[in-house]
Order: structure tokens, then C-alpha cells, then sequence
């Protein structure tokens, strides 16, 4: 206990935290906040203290599945990871890193390792995430299983997920300089297109052709079944492929929580492919978390548990490479703390299904999941982490000179998209069959 005593001791100043060792020895950090509870956590295996304080991201996750470190209520998981890294925040992010020299070189080496996505590897890592049971997702998305970052334009404490949801659509559909009316035989390629939300979206506002490719079976399998429901199969495909083998050319190109999983050492053929395929008059944008300082690299327990092959790239690394591929970044936004939000939705309504989801899987796998998405929103809010929006071009004739369009077109989008037609009805399915 005397390392992670160490280590809490150092970090903890705002707020009280209670430990009680397996033993029944309690140990007390910080100072009691008026009107705020201390948290109170139980470690109940004689090997979590030491196995937390030596691999603090991946000891923690783990003993926290392993019903190793209990946090008492009425508190949680989410309360206690933002209340250490909020205290963290005031030493600098070295206070939650492994230490060691040798320790941080191994760890770097095998991130790098982890991030070669050949075909075969990204196939198997794209079912490992998305592959996952469909209830799941139901339990804890949007009606539109939107997996990545909503857009709360306004105050998130008001705004629903599905509102949030719907304008992050428009959002993205904005800087995609599509015009209404004029959209005729135009083609879009959305790689990484998840449960086909946005090539459905971008179908019913433009009457645009959508291929959407994906890794996952289920994924491609659900997001047909959509097409078919709505009566747009024959305009919006969807297909079981790599976007390093698809071919033709694009108007437009859209890659929406993509970039985290293609790997640093596969930027250059991303990024290569995609200006092979778009069109030379064409605009593509990408969506991707990021991170607001240099380069970095994932986490183990990340890596191991949830994103195998996962990398959440620098600004500087995703600019560099699209330059050397001939594209021109004509637009970059930084979003700050809107996934925060998300995730929060997102880990709340796991709780409200908590049942549900221990009958799909199990205890380990709720409180993984949990330990999950309360992890990444502490990331959001406290950490480094930010979402990049990058457009990209061929051309700078290509859009106009001003991002007037933008504000123009997602204001238009988001009066006229209030009830999309598309949304999907799981009673659809059987009729479409």
C-alpha cells in the first residue's frame, strides 16, 4: 500500500478521498470539502493496492473489473476517476503516468506495434469494438447509434443526445459544401460509416449517392437492413470492405471517428487513397478525436480492452501527412469538451440499463465498460483530449472564400432535419424482408 499511499498522497489537495486497504487500514487524502462527501473506496484483494499504484492505467481499469477496488456510495467510478485527475490536473499529466525510463520505452514500442493495421489485423479490431452485441449499442447511443462526438451547440445540461446528435450531422454535412438542388449524380464515399447514420442523413437532405464501407459485419449487415427500410438501397450502399480497396472516384469524402484506427505508420496511404479517390474539384472532411499537444500514444488498458490497433492522433500528424499526399487543409476546428458531454449521456444511460447489459455479457463486462467511458470523458474534460474537424481539398477554388457557407447551410440543415424520414423502425426490418 505504501506506493499508491505515495502517489495519493502527492496528487490529492481538493476534496477528501477514503481509503480502506483489504485489511480493514483506512487512509485519508486531502482536505473534506463542506457540503461535499468524501469519496470512500474499498480495495478488497490484497494485490490491488501494489497492482493500481505500479501500472496506474492499466492497474486501475483492471481492479476496478475485477471487483478489486470497490467505490463506495453514493459515489462511482466516473466520480472517482474525475475527481483524482482533477487533482492531477494541478502537477501536470506526468502525475498519472507509469514511471520509469525503461517502463515508458516498452510502452511506447508496443503502441507503435499495436497501431500496424494490416487488413487482416484491422478487420479483427474493427469486430473486437463494433462487433459487439446490437442491443449494446441500443442501450446507451442515440436513436441514430451515432458513435462519436455530439455537437452541443447549446447549453448541454438542456440539450439531448439526439438533438446534439442531430446537429453534429449538420454540422459536418456543412463543410461538405454540398449545394441543395445541384447535387444530382453526385457520389460520396463515408469510410468508417458505422450504423450508416450520416450516408443516410447525407442521402435524404441532398439526394447525393453514398457508398459507406465499414470492418465490421454486423455493422454493414445493419446498416443495408436501414437502406432497405427506408426504400434507398438502390442510392445508399453499403459494403464489407477496406477503404484501401475501394475504387472510382468521389465527389465528396467523408471519414467520421476513422483516423483513431488506421494506425500512425498508415497515415500516408490514408491519406494517399483518399486523394486518389476524391475527385479534383472535390472537398473531403474528417472527424477524428485528437489531441491538443504533440503526439502521444494509447494507453494499455485502452489498447487491450477496448480499442486494439486504436491511436488518437496530434493536429501535427494528421496535417503533415495530408500535405505530403497533395491535399490542402482548408479548414480545422478544434472542439473542445463535446464529447465530455457525450460521454457522460453515454455512461448514464449504461447505468440506467445495467441490468440488461449484465444479462447480454456480465459483471466484468458492465463494469469494463463503465470504466470505459467514464476513463475517455475524464480525458475530455480534465486531460488533453479534443475532436479535430479537418477539410480537406485538391483544389482551393473548390469552396468558397469564406466559411460563411458553413454557418449558412448548418442552420438550413438543422430547420429542415428536425424529423429525418430515415430513422430507423426495427419493425421495418421484418417488412422489408
Amino acid at each position: 500500500m505504501w506506493l499508491l499511499d505515495k502517489f495519493l498522497g502527492n496528487v490529492i489537495r481538493e476534496g477528501q478521498l477514503v481509503v480502506t486497504d483489504h485489511d480493514g487500514k483506512t487512509y485519508e487524502y486531502g482536505n473534506a470539502v463542506e457540503g461535499s462527501p468524501p469519496l470512500h473506496i474499498r480495495l478488497t484483494h490484497r494485490k490491488a493496492a501494489n497492482h493500481i499504484a505500479r501500472y496506474p492505467q492499466m492497474g486501475a481499469g483492471e481492479a476496478f473489473m475485477w471487483g478489486w477496488l470497490v467505490v463506495e456510495e453514493p459515489h462511482d467510478i466516473r466520480d472517482l476517476l474525475l475527481f483524482v485527475t482533477a487533482n492531477s490536473k494541478r502537477i501536470g499529466d506526468s502525475a498519472i503516468q507509469e514511471q520509469g525510463i525503461l517502463k515508458k520505452a516498452a510502452e511506447k514500442v508496443a503502441s507503435a506495434i499495436d497501431g500496424i493495421n494490416l487488413r487482416a489485423s484491422a478487420r479483427k479490431n474493427a469486430e473486437h469494438t463494433y462487433n459487439l452485441t446490437r442491443e449494446l449499442y441500443e442501450r446507451f447511443l442515440d436513436e441514430d447509434r451515432q458513435y462519436t462526438m455530439a455537437y452541443y451547440r447549446e447549453d448541454p445540461e438542456n440539450t439531448s443526445l439526439e438533438k446534439a446528435q442531430m446537429d453534429k450531422k449538420a454540422h459536418l454535412a456543412a463543410k461538405l459544401y454540398l449545394k441543395p438542388g445541384e447535387c444530382e449524380g453526385m457520389r460520396v464515399l463515408d469510410i468508417g460509416c458505422g450504423w450508416g447514420g450520416f450516408g443516410l442523413y447525407l442521402h435524404e437532405m441532398y439526394g447525393v449517392e453514398v457508398l459507406g464501407v465499414a470492418l465490421a459485419p454486423d455493422q454493414i449487415k445493419f446498416c443495408n437492413e436501414r437502406a432497405a427500410a427506408a426504400g434507398v438501397a438502390d442510392k445508399v450502399k453499403f459494403e464489407l470492405l477496406d477503404y484501401r480497396d475501394v475504387t472510382g472516384q468521389f465527389d465528396r469524402i467523408s471519414s467520421v471517428g476513422l483516423l483513431e484506427h488506421v494506425g500512425t505508420i498508415h497515415y500516408p496511404q490514408f491519406f494517399e487513397k483518399t486523394h486518389e479517390l476524391l475527385a479534383k474539384d472535390g472537398v473531403m472532411i474528417s472527424h477524428c478525436c485528437g489531441r491538443a499537444g504533440p503526439p502521444g500514444r494509447t494507453d494499455a488498458w485502452t489498447r487491450k480492452y477496448i480499442f486494439p490497433g486504436g491511436y488518437i492522433p496530434a493536429l501535427s500528424e494528421l496535417v503533415k501527412e495530408s500535405e505530403k499526399a497533395g491535399f490542402q487543409v482548408m479548414d480545422v476546428e478544434a472542439m473542445r469538451f463535446h464529447y465530455s458531454h457525450t460521454l457522460e449521456e453515454w455512461y448514464n444511460r449504461t447505468v440506467m440499463h445495467r441490468e440488461e447489459i449484465t444479462r447480454m455479457y456480465d459483471e466484468v463486462f458492465y463494469r469494463m465498460w463503465l470504466f470505459y467511458l467514464a476513463g475517455a470523458e475524464q480525458s475530455f474534460r480534465n486531460g488533453g483530449m479534443v475532436n479535430w474537424q479537418l477539410q480537406y481539398v485538391k483544389d482551393r477554388a473548390a469552396i468558397p472564400m469564406t466559411r460563411e457557407y458553413m454557418h449558412h447551410e448548418s442552420a438550413r440543415l438543422r430547420d429542415v432535419g428536425k424529423v429525418p424520414t430515415w430513422r430507423f423502425d426495427p419493425g421495418l426490418k421484418e417488412a422489408a424482408e
